[in-house]
C-alpha cells in the first residue's frame, strides 16, 4: 500500500488538532511549523479534508481550525479516503466488468491480495486520530527527557 505525502500530512494535521483540542481552533501557519509541513501544501491538505467533513474553519484573527468529529471518532482511513480517494483492490476488479478472462495468476492469487486488502483496511479503520495523539504525547516526552540528561 502506498499513501502519498499529501495523505500522511493530513493524518499529521489531524493529529496536531487532536493533541491542542483545548486551544482551538489553530491555524494552519501553527500546525505547519510544529510538524514541518509546507505551509501552502498544508492548506490544500487542510481544504480537502473541510471538503471531506473532517475539519471545520474559523475565520478571523482568532481562526484556525478544529476536527469535526472528536479525535477518537476519526480513523486513519477515513483521512486517507478524504484526501487520496476510495481505497481500491484493483486486481480483477475491472477486467471482470468489461468480460475479459482472467489470467491464471489473478484466478490463483486474486483471493489472496483481497484479503491482504481486507487486513489493511481493518487496521486502517481501527486506529483513531486519538490514538495516535497519544502516541505521540509519550515520543514527545521521551524525546524532552532525553535533552535533560
Amino acid at each position: 500500500m502506498k499513501v502519498s505525502l499529501r495523505a500522511t500530512y493530513g493524518i499529521m494535521a489531524a493529529v496536531d488538532l487532536a493533541m491542542h483540542l483545548e486551544a482551538a481552533p489553530v491555524q494552519a501557519k501553527t500546525i505547519a511549523r510544529r510538524q514541518a509541513i509546507p505551509a501552502r501544501f498544508l492548506e490544500q491538505v487542510l481544504h480537502g479534508m473541510k471538503k471531506a467533513g473532517l475539519v471545520t474553519s474559523l475565520r478571523g484573527a482568532q481562526g484556525g481550525y478544529v476536527l469535526s468529529k472528536k479525535p477518537s471518532e476519526v480513523s486513519v482511513v477515513e483521512i486517507l479516503e478524504a484526501l487520496d480517494g476510495p481505497l481500491l483492490f484493483s486486481i480483477g476488479g475491472s477486467e471482470r466488468a468489461q468480460g475479459r478472462r482472467l489470467s491464471k495468476p489473478e484466478l490463483l492469487l486474486g483471493k489472496m491480495w483481497e484479503q491482504v486488502h481486507q487486513a489493511e483496511r481493518h487496521v486502517l479503520e481501527a486506529i483513531s486520530v486519538e490514538e495516535l495523539a497519544g502516541q505521540q504525547r509519550m515520543l514527545e516526552q521521551e524525546r524532552s527527557l532525553m535533552y535533560h540528561i
